[in-house]
């Protein structure tokens, strides 16, 4: 089950980080606002893995103690806590030398729900009856 979890988790911080880092080509395209001192390609990539990784570990604890209420109460909280974390690019104030900050939330608003979207669009992978990873 740990090993699933861990494989699940890691799948969807891969795929929430090329997600992130396509949107942040396609955003800096369509405004031309260079947020790279503050949401660079490492950063992107590792928020993603860590955030889908923490959430795996959180879904292995949940499934392991809740058994089948533990996936209901994970989806729960991870799309709770997903909404919450919008406050983040929303608050964070950023430096001085930086054009443009008020299009930074436009950039990382959609970005906190890439790990929750990456997480439920590979779900069906690990849930089949003859799972492709065991």
């Amino acid at each position: 089950m740990f090993k699933k979890a861990f494989f699940h988790s890691l799948i969807a911080g891969i795929l929430a980080s090329v997600a992130g880092l396509i949107y942040n080509r396609i955003y800096f395209f369509a405004t031309e606002a260079d947020f790279s001192r503050v949401l660079n390609t490492g950063s992107i990539i590792g928020l993603n893995i860590m955030v889908c990784l923490v959430a795996g570990m959180l879904y292995w604890v949940l499934v392991k103690s809740l058994k089948k209420k533990g996936e209901v109460v994970f989806s729960f909280l991870f799309s709770i806590i997903s909404f919450a974390c919008v406050m983040i690019p929303i608050l964070i104030s950023l430096p001085l030398k930086v054009q443009s900050p008020e299009l930074f939330p436009g950039l990382a608003v959609p970005m906190v729900f890439f790990p929750a979207m990456a997480w439920y669009t590979v779900k069906p992978l690990f849930t089949l009856s003859t799972t492709l990873i065991t």
